[in-house]
């Protein structure tokens, strides 16, 4: 397995390590539930050095982006950041992807860990423009700060203002005494912070100081096991469970990311999305709550109230938040308003359960 410039550290404080994406990665260390929670009180450091990053840069930079990316790229100032994912020929999404526009004809790309090898490989073979590329995935350490006492903690170590650093957008600079760290005002978990990006020689210096920074702030390390459970309550999307390439970003309620407008004539699987909006779907993704006690799993069977199966669970937990079992899937559209009945089929039992609006944590 891959290691992170953090794995030895994980193993010192005796997290329960697994296999991810090729990597050794911290599932938890006290407990899912006691780190989820100290992430929407106080604040957790995530380990996501697993993460891939892509430059792009030169004057055909931005040709390549609005081939390769669902969003409107041209629409980024120098210092914003845009969420978007790779469509692909037949309508469905290679992955999901943040891009940073780092200085003019220079962007940065970074796709789950997964996927790297795949994704990387997609936009070589469709640099058909001639973009510089470059693949800095195991060039780049990175950090997630989470929770409302994130901003807290990380001001004691820079002199840059995070105050002026506003949601989706970044600087750069100096960290822990660490130079061209990049503060990213971004995160996966719906309760606040920063993403840092830095060179790997720097790992430890830069962990080991939000760790003095954060004592008083109750500051404790977070494991993917957490990770997991605070994306599900802000119903983000999981690259291969809720987004994948059988489902395009029209079903997967990522409308707000596909942009088919003047100037991205050569998006790829532009014209599927284009059918798809004339024509209407077939299937959307919706997000739920459980009536009935239980826990909703992936590829469980979603039934009608008649018992007809119109779906399939694509992530589900027992929301540490909320005490109750959520979750996310597809059913036929005909299903998809909020307020609608459905049941959640946990070992042949239906259990009742209703579609909500999201985000499950307000």
């Amino acid at each position: 397995m891959k290691t992170t410039p953090f794995t030895d550290i994980h193993i010192a404080l005796g997290a329960k390590m697994h296999e991810f994406a090729g990597y050794n990665m911290p599932i938890e260390y006290n407990g899912i539930k006691e780190e989820h929670m100290n992430v929407v009180n106080n604040v957790g450091v995530f380990d996501v050095s697993h993460m891939g990053e892509f430059w792009v840069k030169g004057p055909k930079a931005l040709e390549f982006l609005q081939k390769v990316s669902s969003n409107d790229a041209s629409k980024l100032a120098v210092g914003q950041i845009q969420y978007s994912c790779f469509p692909t020929e037949n309508g469905g999404i290679l992955d999901d992807f943040l891009l940073y526009r780092y200085e003019e004809d220079k962007y940065m790309m970074v796709p789950n860990a997964a996927n790297v090898e795949k994704d990387w490989a997609w936009c070589v073979k469709h640099n058909t423009m001639g973009a510089e590329l470059e693949n800095g995935s195991d060039h780049i350490a990175q950090l997630a700060v989470q929770g409302p006492k994130a901003t807290q903690v990380m001001q004691k170590l820079t002199s840059i203002d995070l105050s002026e650093i506003p949601y989706y957008t970044f600087k750069v600079g100096e960290f822990a005494g660490c130079p061209n760290v990049i503060l990213s005002n971004t995160g996966y978990t719906g309760c606040g912070g920063f993403e840092l990006y830095f060179y790997p020689e720097y790992a430890e210096t830069i962990w080991n100081a939000l760790f003095k920074a954060g004592k008083e702030e109750g500051i404790m390390p977070a494991g993917l096991g957490a990770r997991d459970t605070l994306r599900l309550e802000m119903c983000f999307c999981l690259y291969g469970n809720d987004i994948d390439e059988r489902h395009s970003t029209l079903e997967s309620g990522l409308g707000w990311i596909t942009k088919l407008v003047d100037g991205k004539e050569a998006m790829i699987g532009r014209q599927i999305l284009l059918d798809q909006k004339a024509n209407g779907l077939q299937r959307k993704l919706v997000a739920f709550e459980l009536l009935d006690k239980g826990v909703p799993r992936q590829h469980y069977e979603i039934a009608n109230e008649a018992g007809e199966v119109i779906g399939e669970v694509t992530s589900g937990t027992m929301s540490p938040a909320l005490k109750k079992g959520v979750g996310m899937g597809y059913v036929k559209t005909e299903y998809s308003k909020v307020g609608t009945p459905i049941k959640i089929v946990v070992r042949g039992r239906g259990l009742a359960a209703e579609v909500v609006k999201p985000p499950f944590r307000k």
